[in-house]
């Protein structure tokens, strides 16, 4: 019989009748053994084979491997793959295996090549439970502060808009800013200060002597190492302010681990990013009102010291 009668009597193309003898020639019978049709179960990587993936996702990042990706995506994840193991796997393919490693798509967070690991593990395993403690036998109250700018053409979130068609959404063509610097503690006080001004030493002063008379209490301030926060002009009014004050400085290029940043994050997210001052007096106001309306809501700024990082400063 012809391929091509075998192929009509089977009611199978000539193709595959082509494919079978093709196995047979190269496999003999067992080539055409029936198979459990379906996805395979398990995939194509071995259990160790996929450990030794995990891994390198976990302690490295793809430009640290040499593969021509900044961040991980299931193209950077296949071409590991293949390059360490010779299997190709298609996106679909690496994303299912992503999902089974409980891996998920996120923001990622920047963090600093200079940030030293050993400084920061001592600051959250000696130094904070070190401050901590001294704090509470002084009846010190510990404040976390930070400073930042706001800028009017600040954009956050998504709009609804027509499928191929990006939504519009107006403003003003002026770029103004302006700053702030606030206060928080894990017991949901706020105090903050909204200036047009740049932040320099005499703008910190200012902060410090209204925290010193809104604040009865010794106030142990932690900050980051701004060249501001170490400038002569502070350090001597941290002298004169005669031990009403005692500045903390967090790890240097460790953002994460102050809680206040969270406090930003959502100023930038709720109060400008998502309305649009036309002028730089509007943004003011508003500023200065979602501020006054967080205060009245010390759970929300408690909640700010329960991301991971700082979930050490909610004690």
């Amino acid at each position: 019989m012809s391929q091509v009668e075998a192929a009509r009597f089977f009611g199978v193309t000539r193709q595959a009748v082509g494919n079978w003898m093709g196995i047979y020639a190269e496999r003999g019978h067992a080539g055409l053994k029936a198979r459990k049709r379906g996805r395979p179960s398990g995939g194509r990587l071995k259990p160790w084979q996929a450990a030794q993936i995990v891994r390198q996702i976990l302690d490295h990042c793809p430009d640290q491997l040499k593969l021509p990706f900044y961040l991980w995506t299931r193209e950077a994840v296949g071409q590991l793959i293949q390059r360490r193991f010779g299997i190709a796997l298609s996106v679909w393919t690496v994303g299912r295996y992503l999902a089974r490693w409980d891996f998920t798509s996120q923001k990622p967070i920047r963090r600093a090549f200079e940030q030293d690991s050993e400084q920061v593990r001592r600051w959250l395993q000696q130094q904070y439970p070190r401050i901590r403690a001294q704090a509470k036998r002084a009846r010190a109250e510990i404040y976390w502060a930070d400073e930042m700018g706001v800028r009017s053409d600040h954009t956050v979130g998504r709009s609804y808009g027509k499928r191929g068609k990006t939504p519009v959404i107006p403003g003003t063509g002026k770029r103004f800013q302006c700053n702030m610097i606030s206060a928080i503690t894990n017991r949901g006080r706020l105090y903050f200060m909204v200036f047009k001004s740049r932040f320099v030493s005499s703008v910190f002063i200012s902060f410090l002597r209204r925290l010193t008379r809104q604040i009865p209490r010794r106030i142990y301030l932690i900050v980051d190492s701004h060249p501001v926060h170490h400038s002569a002009a502070v350090r001597k009014e941290i002298e004169a302010l005669k031990g009403k004050i005692h500045m903390v400085f967090l790890p240097g290029y460790s953002p994460e681990l102050n809680p206040d940043e969270y406090l930003n994050q959502d100023v930038k997210s709720n109060a400008v990013g998502r309305r649009r001052p036309p002028t730089q007096p509007k943004m003011l106001s508003s500023l200065r009102g979602y501020l006054r309306s967080t205060q009245r809501m010390p759970s929300v700024v408690r909640s700010f010291f329960q991301a991971e990082p700082v979930r050490y400063a909610a004690m």
